[in-house]
């Protein structure tokens, strides 16, 4: 008989990483490697890092998963599931904050329900008002702000804190400094990221790799490759029509306009165009709105049901 049939004991686990379809499981009372069912490859099922699962005891350090628990939310590149927070990270300079992106993922973080906060690094080259200028656009309208300034450690301490007991992804561009950051926030999630990448024998950042780090807060960190590879489905496919609620600073400003159906685009007695131009919307986020609207809009019906 099937050695895994005969035991009926299952345990709940969280996936901390995975190698090569080997996975590493966490549970109450021990950290054990595993391998999946087949039946997950059969249905077209991919167990990811963050996921909660059942899993079986096989001899004293290994174990199969047997089940995967219900996601609340998931990333497909990295593949993360039960996200709790995103840290996006970006600079002030070297390179310059990308914000249509930053916008665009914040509205995609919105929709996922997964809390999102900034972490803005190079505060000590900042030319003119960039901190200032990030602070004003994004913090307490859309996003909580951290300036991150090695020389007060407060700065980060007070990031680290915000994530206690959550599960985290970390994520920006290239050059952003979000190594460094890690490695101010727990200096041991460098050395495992780079164990990590050796196991793998190729860079740290693939698209394929994510592994969570235990924070002494309870904390579960995921260092994640940059923007251009992070991605939630294609925007999930947010509808046109929904878009504006997931622009946290407009959602003040939306069920106030003249007509019902309005697209806070281009029309008369729109409130949200009201708001920027009076100031109380930032031009730059109407602007990424509108580009992000014409981008959701080429999106065919068909192509939102497959």
């Amino acid at each position: 008989m099937n050695k895994i049939r005969e035991l009926s004991e299952t345990y709940e686990g969280k996936i901390l990483g995975s190698v090569g379809g080997i996975f590493t499981v966490e549970t109450e009372d021990a950290v054990l490697t595993c391998k999946a069912r087949g039946i997950f490859r059969k249905d077209g099922i991919s167990p990811y890092v963050g996921d909660s699962v059942n899993i079986m005891k096989v001899g004293d350090n290994d174990a199969v998963i047997v089940e995967i628990l219900p996601r609340k939310n998931e990333i497909v590149r990295p593949p993360v599931a039960n996200v709790d927070s995103i840290v996006f990270v970006v600079s002030t300079t070297l390179p310059s904050p990308n914000l249509e992106i930053l916008d665009k993922f914040l509205a995609i973080a919105e929709f996922k329900n997964i809390s999102s906060c900034i972490a803005v690094t190079k505060t000590d080259l900042a030319v003119g008002s960039a901190v200032s200028s990030l602070i004003n656009t994004y913090d307490g309208k859309v996003a909580k702000v951290f300036a991150i300034d090695y020389n007060n450690p407060e700065s980060y301490k007070e990031l680290y804190d915000s994530l206690a007991g959550k599960t985290a992804v970390f994520t920006g561009n290239t050059g952003v400094g979000k190594s460094t950051l890690l490695n101010h926030i727990d200096s041991r999630i460098k050395s495992e990221v780079g164990e990590v990448s050796r196991k793998l024998g190729r860079g740290r950042h693939t698209t394929r790799t994510v592994t969570l780090f235990k924070l002494d807060n309870g904390a579960y960190v995921a260092d994640t490759p940059g923007f251009g590879v992070f991605e939630t489905t294609r925007y999930d496919y947010i509808h046109k029509e929904n878009l504006a609620e997931y622009f946290k600073d407009f959602k003040p400003f939306i069920h106030d306009c003249r007509y019902q159906d309005c697209t806070h685009t281009k029309e008369i007695g729109c409130e949200v165009i009201e708001a920027v131009r009076t100031g109380k919307i930032p031009q730059t986020r109407f602007d990424n709105y509108l580009k992000m609207y014409d981008e959701v809009s080429l999106i065919k019906l068909w192509e939102q049901r497959q």
